[in-house]
C-alpha cells in the first residue's frame, strides 16, 4: 500500500562507470532545479485544489496584459462550450425519452428528430466555439511568453558585473529562463483547466437534475483517476530531478563530438571513440531509468483503473437500483449513463490541468524572483554628467574581491593615468590585470577606495555616459554572427554610420586586408552560423575585433604621429594583457 499511497520519495540515481570516470561522480549541476523539490513532492490533490485560485489568477493577470482582446474571447467560448456540452446532454435526455417513450416505430422516429437536431447543432456550435478558443489562445500564448522574456532580457543586460560574476545569482539567471515558456504552458493549462471546470460544472447540474445520488458517484469514479494522474506526474517529477544533469552529460558529451571547436582534438586525440563510448553507457544508465519509470506509471495506472472501475460498477448498481426501485426511468439512466462518463472524464482532465499548473508555476515563480533581485542589482541610471574634459583617470586605494574568492584580486591600488598617455600593464597570471581593466572602464565598482576621472568619483557619474566614453577590447572578446559591417558598428550600434564612416574604423584596426578578401564585403556574414557565413581565422578576427575599439562618432576620427586619437574625447589609451581599453 506505501507504494501506491506514500509519499514520493528522492531517490539516489545509480552512478554509471562512464558518469564516474568523467565527471567524478553523480552529477550535480547548479542549474536551480533542485531547488523545487519540496514544493513537487509536497504536491497532494488538496493542496493543488487550494493553490489552484492563486496559479490561475497569476496567470490570467499576465495574459491580461499581453491581450485583454484574445483573453475575453477565450473566455467567452470555453463558457459557450460548458452551455453546449450542457444544451447537449438535454438533448440527449430527450432522445432517450422519445426512443424508450410509448408508441410505435414512425411516431418514436418523430418524436426524437427535434432532439436529434438540437445535438446536432449544439455540437456544430461546440466545434466552432473550440476553434475560437484555440485561435484566440494561440495568439496569447506567444504574446505572453514575450511579455515574460523582453524583461528577463533586460533586466540580465542591465545588471552590474558583478552580479553576473556572482554564483549564485549566475544560477538564478540560469534557472529563470525556464519562466517564460513555463508562464506560455500555463495559459494553456489555464485554457483546459476552464474547459474541464466548466464542462465538469455542467455536467454536475445535468445529474443533480437527472438524480442526486448519481452526483457523488461522479466523484468516486473520478477520483482514483485522479489520483493516477497526480501520482505518476509526481514520480516523473522526482525522475526529472534527481535525473537532470545527468542527460544534461550525455547531452554535452554529444556536442563535444560534433562541435567545431573541437573538432581537431576529436581527431588527433582518438578523442571521439573514447567518448562515444561513454555516451552509450550514460545513455544506457538512462533508458534504464525511463524503463523503470514506464513500468512504475503502468502498474500506477493500472490500479487507479481498477479502482475507476469499481467505482463505475457501483455506480451502474446503484442505477439498476434506482430503475427496479421505480426512482429511474430507462430514458433518464442512458442520459446518466453519458453524463457520469463524460463528467469523470472532464474530472480527471482537472486535475491534470492543476498539476501542470502547479508545475510550471514554480519556474514563473524563479523568473519573478530573478527580476525583484536583477532590480535590486542593476546598473544606477542616475547619475552627475560625465566631464567634457578629463586630464587624468586615478585610483585611490582600491580593492576589489570576487564573490566566490577569499583572497582580493586588486589590494590598495593607488595609479594615475594622464590623458593621451599609452600605458601597458603587465603583471602574472592572477595579477589583477583584467580586473583593473573593468575597474577603470566602469564595469565594476571597487569595495574601498575611488575611480575617479578628473575630479568627479565615477560611482557619482552616470554610467551609461561612462560607458559611451570607453571602449573594450579583451582576449576573448566575443565574435558577433552578424555581418563584418555589424561587427564594426557594435561599438556604437546606436549610430547609423555610412559605408565610409565603417571604412575608415576598418583602416584604423588595419582590418582593411581582411573585408577586401570577403565575398559582399563589409555586408558578409560571419562566425559560420548560418548558410553563407564566413568564418576568418584566429589573427583575423582579431583585426575584426578592433573595428568596435574605434567607436566614433566615425567622422572626426584622426590619425597623428602614428597613432589613433579621438578629437571628441582627447583620452587615453591602456594597454593590458587581456587587451585595451580606450578612452
Amino acid at each position: 500500500m506505501k507504494r501506491f499511497f506514500g509519499k514520493v520519495r528522492m531517490a539516489e540515481p545509480q552512478v554509471s562507470e562512464a558518469e564516474r570516470e568523467l565527471f567524478g561522480g553523480p552529477l550535480r549541476y547548479d542549474m536551480g532545479w533542485s531547488q523545487h523539490e519540496h514544493a513537487g513532492l509536497d504536491l497532494t490533490m488538496r493542496s493543488a485544489l487550494r493553490q489552484m485560485p492563486r496559479l490561475v489568477g497569476a496567470a490570467l493577470r499576465m495574459a491580461w496584459s499581453a491581450d485583454r482582446r484574445a483573453l475575453v474571447a477565450v473566455a467567452i467560448s470555453e463558457l459557450g462550450q460548458g452551455i453546449a456540452a450542457a444544451v447537449g446532454l438535454l438533448a440527449i435526455n430527450a432522445v432517450m425519452h422519445a426512443l424508450l417513450g410509448g408508441g410505435d416505430a414512425v411516431e418514436r422516429l418523430h418524436a426524437l428528430l427535434p432532439g436529434l437536431v438540437a445535438a446536432a447543432g449544439v455540437a456544430v456550435v461546440n466545434s466552432v466555439l473550440a476553434g475560437w478558443s484555440t485561435s484566440r489562445a494561440g495568439r496569447l500564448e506567444p504574446k505572453v511568453e514575450r511579455i515574460a522574456t523582453t524583461p528577463y532580457l533586460a533586466a540580465a543586460t542591465a545588471v552590474e558585473l558583478e552580479a553576473i560574476d556572482d554564483p549564485d545569482f549566475r544560477r538564478l539567471i540560469d534557472i529563470a529562463q525556464y519562466g517564460p515558456a513555463s508562464a506560455r504552458r500555463m495559459i494553456g493549462a489555464c485554457v483546459s483547466a476552464l474547459n474541464s471546470s466548466i464542462s465538469l460544472i455542467a455536467t454536475a447540474g445535468v445529474l443533480t437534475v437527472l438524480h442526486p445520488a448519481l452526483l457523488p458517484m461522479l466523484l468516486v469514479i473520478a477520483a482514483p483517476r485522479g489520483w493516477g494522474a497526480m501520482r505518476v506526474a509526481q514520480e516523473r517529477y522526482v525522475s526529472m530531478m534527481s535525473w537532470i544533469e545527468h542527460l544534461r552529460a550525455s547531452r554535452l558529451i554529444g556536442n563535444l563530438l560534433t562541435e567545431r571547436t573541437a573538432s581537431q582534438e576529436v581527431r588527433i586525440h582518438a578523442v571521439g571513440p573514447f567518448l562515444l563510448d561513454r555516451y552509450r553507457r550514460m545513455a544506457a544508465s538512462a533508458e534504464a531509468e525511463q524503463e523503470r519509470l514506464a513500468s512504475s506509471k503502468a502498474v500506477t495506472e493500472l490500479v487507479a483503473s481498477a479502482l475507476s472501475g469499481l467505482a463505475m460498477a457501483a455506480t451502474y448498481g446503484t442505477m439498476i437500483w434506482l430503475i427496479m426501485a421505480g426512482h429511474m426511468s430507462l430514458a433518464v439512466a442512458g442520459t446518466a449513463v453519458i453524463a457520469v462518463r463524460t463528467g469523470s472524464a472532464s474530472l480527471g482532465a482537472l486535475v491534470m490541468n492543476i498539476n501542470q499548473l502547479h508545475e510550471e508555476s514554480l519556474y514563473v515563480r524563479d523568473h519573478g524572483q530573478f527580476l525583484v533581485e536583477a532590480a535590486q542589482r542593476a546598473i544606477p541610471q542616475t547619475g552627475s554628467p560625465v566631464p567634457s574634459q578629463v586630464k587624468q583617470v586615478s585610483l585611490e586605494h582600491v580593492t576589489y574581491r570576487y564573490p566566490d574568492r577569499d583572497a582580493p584580486a586588486l589590494d590598495d591600488v593607488t595609479l594615475t593615468f594622464p590623458m593621451g598617455s599609452v600605458i601597458a600593464v603587465v603583471g602574472e597570471n592572477g595579477s589583477g590585470k583584467s580586473t583593473l581593466m573593468k575597474i577603470l572602464s566602469g564595469l565594476l565598482q571597487p569595495h574601498a577606495g575611488s575611480v575617479r576621472w578628473g575630479e568627479s568619483d565615477v560611482s557619482g557619474l552616470k554610467r551609461s555616459q561612462v560607458f559611451d566614453r570607453v571602449s573594450l577590447l579583451t582576449q576573448d572578446f566575443q565574435r558577433w554572427p552578424v555581418t563584418a559591417a555589424m561587427n564594426i558598428r557594435i561599438g556604437r550600434p546606436g549610430h547609423d554610420a555610412s559605408t565610409h564612416d565603417l571604412q575608415t574604423s576598418v583602416d584604423y584596426a588595419g582590418a582593411g586586408s581582411v573585408t577586401a578578401k570577403l565575398p559582399n564585403g563589409l555586408e558578409s556574414m560571419l562566425g559560420r552560423m548560418f548558410r553563407g557565413a564566413i568564418e576568418l581565422s584566429g589573427g583575423e578576427w582579431q583585426k575584426v575585433g578592433l573595428g568596435p575599439v574605434f567607436k566614433g562618432p566615425y567622422p572626426h576620427q584622426e590619425r597623428r604621429d602614428g597613432e589613433c586619437r579621438f578629437v571628441r574625447f582627447a583620452g587615453f589609451v591602456v594597454a593590458g594583457g587581456d587587451g585595451p581599453v580606450l578612452l
